[in-house]
């Protein structure tokens, strides 16, 4: 599979102008060094958009789900450092999804990715074959590979005190896209925005440029 392992987390959010220069460098210099280096995590993947919200998107991948519920990832959301807090708490319009790489074709990972959230409805199963069949980026200029990711709906809730009774965004699913460039990403999105089996189900859709990558195998000492 063209993604790394089993597991992913998926962040994304805004953030206020006046405070921009401070959360990329927090993310840069600190946040993703800091997850990816939990036990477990592979390698994570930072992204701004160019055309979609929120602005900003990190996906992280872990050898496991069960990764995504460990001891020692629980024990890193627990503790974060005064800059974390700061920082987390200039967030808007956060999601947070916590998902099995359920579907990984192609080869590769491109300098662009679409996104495209679906609110699963009816037999889970007769709509993942059917996405399936659509996952295929061998006819697609430009795309390299192409993913489904599915939330657990538990999992995925937001972390607050006081969580919402109802959360039916925590069940979402998520189609992934690499490309070459984000010019090819519209043609491949069309297979699901633009189809009437899957376009009812379209909760938003995006386009991102890549900022950079970490893997495991990049932090010293690992």
């Amino acid at each position: 599979m063209p993604l790394a392992g089993k597991g992913m987390l998926l962040t994304s959010m805004n953030i206020d102008p006046m405070h921009e220069a401070e959360f990329n460098r927090w993310y840069d210099r600190e946040h993703l060094l800091e997850r990816v280096a939990i036990p477990g995590f592979l390698e994570a993947r930072r992204y701004v958009a160019h055309s979609g919200n929120p602005k900003y998107l990190c996906l992280y991948s872990t050898k496991t789900f069960d990764v995504l519920d460990s001891a020692s990832y629980r024990k890193a959301l627990a503790n974060p450092t005064e800059w974390s807090k700061t920082t987390m708490a200039r967030f808007k319009n956060m999601i947070r999804a916590i998902a099995r790489i359920t579907i990984s074709n192609g080869q590769g990972r491109g300098g662009a990715l679409g996104i495209i959230r679906l609110r699963p409805a009816g037999d889970h199963d007769r709509l993942r074959d059917a996405l399936r069949h659509q996952l295929d980026p061998q006819k697609l200029d430009g795309i390299v590979s192409m993913h489904l990711i599915e939330n657990d709906a538990a999992l995925s809730r937001p972390i607050t005190d006081d969580p919402p009774v109802s959360d039916p965004g925590a069940g979402d699913w998520f189609v992934l896209i690499d490309a070459t460039h984000v010019d090819a990403v519209p043609a491949a999105a069309a297979r699901f925005t633009g189809d009437p089996v899957f376009k009812p189900l379209v909760i938003s859709n995006g386009v991102y440029s890549l900022m950079w990558d970490l893997a495991g195998s990049d932090i010293s000492g690992a």
